[in-house]
């Protein structure tokens, strides 16, 4: 299968996947719409799921449509490299082949649900532009009004809206063609010629309570292999243990105590009821089953936890431990069923990382590889997405309010794919889930950001959907290139240093070796950072997706610089243990001469170590806190809108601290926060609650952020 296709599907409004040979990955955040996905290839491969296919209704339309009625759900998939084998041939010639010719090598299949011909027809007459004709018909629309069809051989691209548009119709403007079966749909497939009973298809759901299947008969998976196993025992040869299990079901019957109850039951109901009302006969009958179908069924299984000698029943073991012999006995399900099927195997593993330890996640993921089988993983685990190959993903993610998918690999050559999948670890995969990305040099940043934004916001970058990753180097290109209308379509912001020297640095006469060495290390950095930035803003250019900003100096120098003097200060003593040195840095770091400050926090950010130099920073910093503009440019740009309800909490925050520190006037206060209020209702811009907040608020640090929106 090489492409899935879907057009007003649940959270879908078009979007197109692609897959390759081998095993793929679908990743994406909570609620992006992987289980629907996995749905729709169900609802076309899936033999389990065929009346499924049949019992579409109007919750399966895409929400975003408004009114669904008149519209079709089309759910299409396409196969690649079909087989010479006879029987695969005769299914797709006849069925889901594209062309006529034989032998054919590519084949789709649709799933489509629409209304009914004689509707069809009815909007095929419709004149252009009569609405009131159109909604006429369309109103009293329900389900019943639609049918499944499913058909092949099709050249249709409902992903197009144009051509979506010339078949089912332009609902805005009231305009229909004539064709109410156009060639492109293709053949229709009688029900008995589906391709779900000619594939080998096993879907194994997200782990979550999996001892609940155990107990049930019918979805226990120990009770479909052993099911599968009876069907081929040689009755024969099975006939000795059927034979002993009667010979024991006598025994059992027979034993005094039971004709004894027995002998009891008889004449407690002829005591109560007299003989006319008595049952003509009664037995008491041993339960064991007699044939090997029973017996197998019957049969349950036994674990030890890992480094335990002691076997206890599946709800015994841990969440983890349940889950993974859930999967273990899935998979082993699936290799029985497959080995059975000619035409094509295909194997989809829903979120495989719920209660399973994180090595077991990655081992799972690099050694699952069945020969001649398809398998597609979705996850939202980054340890497995971190061993996925990256030309085998495909994202879902959000853009503008919609569920798309991404292509992260699309149109990258292979040395690009390379770069690429060795930056995605285990922490910088978390981009992937991201609804939009910050990418950062090194550990300050990665340390600082969070921690200043969540000082002066309230709210994490987290809770606005913002990955920061550290690149730890200046390669962005390598990671930033995913990012791009033919790839993923998230924001991303750059964020690097222009290395820009602080001070003079020209040679002077009477210059020490360690300022000789100081001045010609700050002109290196100065020009490889001007070098960088040429580099980093062609990259970006014309790329909607990417956007690039920068440190004037190092994050540090200009951490200070914004206003931050005191938070420097504060950590002096951490730094230095001398009486005489912590006089000194505290007063270059007060000096306002910028040779002095910016020589001085680096020394202390060097010696330190720049990642604990980070942390003592972080530890120090309150709401008061300055943020650099070029981070708020930088937040601004990857997260362009938030939310009514975001700002409010962010406002509220604001207020509680300000009311804690006493600087502003109770009714001052007040008044805000009822402008607050009508700003939530909808009564209130936020242009204007923004300068009214500034109005009241004038050296509240959050008008900073306010500024960039």
């Amino acid at each position: 299968m090489s492409k899935v296709s879907l057009t007003n599907y649940r959270n879908f409004e078009r979007a197109t996947f692609e897959f390759n040979a081998g095993v793929n990955t679908v990743i994406g955040e909570n609620g992006t719409g992987k289980t629907n996905l996995f749905r729709a290839i169900r609802l076309l491969l899936d033999e389990n799921m065929i009346g499924a296919a049949y019992r579409l209704d109007d919750g399966d339309f895409h929400r975003g449509l408004g009114d669904w009625r008149g519209h079709w759900i089309v759910i299409s998939a396409q196969f690649e490299d079909i087989t010479a084998d006879e029987s695969v041939q005769a299914l797709f010639v006849h069925g889901a082949g594209v062309t006529d010719d034989e032998p054919v090598d590519t084949a789709t299949i649709n799933l489509i649900f629409r209304p009914r011909k004689e509707i069809r027809m009815e909007l095929s007459q419709v004149a252009d532009g009569d609405v009131g004709a159109m909604r006429s018909i369309l109103d009293p629309l329900t389900v019943d009004d639609y049918e499944t069809v499913f058909t092949g051989r099709s050249t249709a691209d409902f992903s197009d809206p144009d051509w979506y548009a010339s078949v089912v119709g332009d609902f805005d403007s009231a305009v229909f063609g004539s064709e109410t079966e156009p060639p492109e749909l293709g053949a229709t497939l009688p029900r008995q010629l589906a391709v779900s009973k000619e594939v080998s298809f096993s879907y194994i759901q997200a782990l979550r309570d999996v001892i609940q299947d155990f107990r049930n008969n019918r979805s226990n998976p120990l009770r479909n292999l052993l099911r599968s196993k009876s069907g081929e025992v040689d009755e024969a040869g099975f006939k000795v243990i059927t034979d002993k299990v009667i010979e024991l079901n006598g025994s059992i019957e027979a034993w005094p105590d039971v004709q004894e109850i027995r002998k009891d039951i008889r004449q407690t109901i002829k005591d109560a009821v007299g003989e006319a009302y008595s049952p003509s006969s009664l037995s008491i009958k041993s339960g064991l089953p007699d044939d090997a179908d029973h017996l197998f069924q019957s049969l349950n299984l036994f674990v030890g936890e890992d480094g335990e000698t002691y076997e206890g029943g599946i709800d015994e073991l841990s969440l983890g431990g349940a889950n993974l012999i859930y999967l273990t006995l899935k998979l082993l399900e699936f290799k029985y069923q497959s080995s059975t099927r000619a035409i094509a195997n295909f194997l989809l593993i829903e979120e495989p990382e719920a209660h399973i330890h994180t090595h077991i996640q990655k081992t799972l993921f690099d050694r699952l590889n069945y020969p001649d089988t398809q398998v597609i993983y979705s996850t939202h685990s980054t340890q497995i997405s971190e061993v996925s190959q990256v030309e085998s993903m495909n994202i879902v993610g959000r853009s503008e309010g919609k569920c798309e998918a991404f292509r992260p690999a699309r149109g990258l050559d292979n040395a690009q794919i390379g770069h690429v999948q060795r930056y995605l670890d285990a922490v910088r995969s978390n981009l992937l889930f991201a609804r939009s990305v910050i990418l950062v040099e090194g550990d300050a940043e990665e340390i600082l950001f969070p921690v200043m934004l969540k000082n002066v916001l309230g709210v994490g970058i987290d809770e606005l959907g913002i990955s920061l990753v550290n690149i730890r180097s200046t390669g962005f290109e390598n990671v930033a290139l995913l990012f791009d209308d033919e790839r993923i379509r998230k924001k991303c912001s750059v964020v690097t240093d222009l290395d820009a020297t602080f001070f003079d640095a020209s040679p002077q006469p009477g210059d020490s070796p360690a300022l000789t060495t100081f001045k010609r290390r700050a002109v290196r950095s100065d020009r490889t950072g001007a070098a960088r930035k040429v580099r980093l803003d062609d990259f970006a250019a014309g790329n909607p997706w990417v956007s690039t900003f920068y440190a004037d100096h190092t994050f540090e120098v200009d951490f200070l610089e914004a206003g931050n003097t005191s938070t420097a200060v504060g950590i002096v003593d951490d730094v230095y243990s001398d009486a005489a040195t912590r006089l000194a840095a505290k007063a270059d770091l007060e000096s306002g001469d910028s040779y002095r400050y910016g020589k001085r926090i680096l020394t202390m950010a060097r010696s330190s170590g720049k990642g604990w130099f980070a942390i003592l920073l972080a530890g120090n910093l309150d709401h008061r806190v300055f943020i650099p503009g070029y981070v708020l440019e930088a937040l601004r740009f990857a997260h362009p809108v938030i939310s009514v309800e975001t700002w409010f909490n962010i406002m509220s925050y604001r207020l509680h601290l300000d009311l804690a520190d006493g600087t502003t006037p109770e009714p001052v206060h007040v008044a805000f926060r009822a402008e607050l209020s009508n700003y939530r209702a909808g009564q209130v811009s936020f242009p204007a609650v923004k300068a009214r907040f500034a109005s009241d608020f004038p050296h509240d640090r959050l008008n900073d952020v306010l500024g960039k929106y």
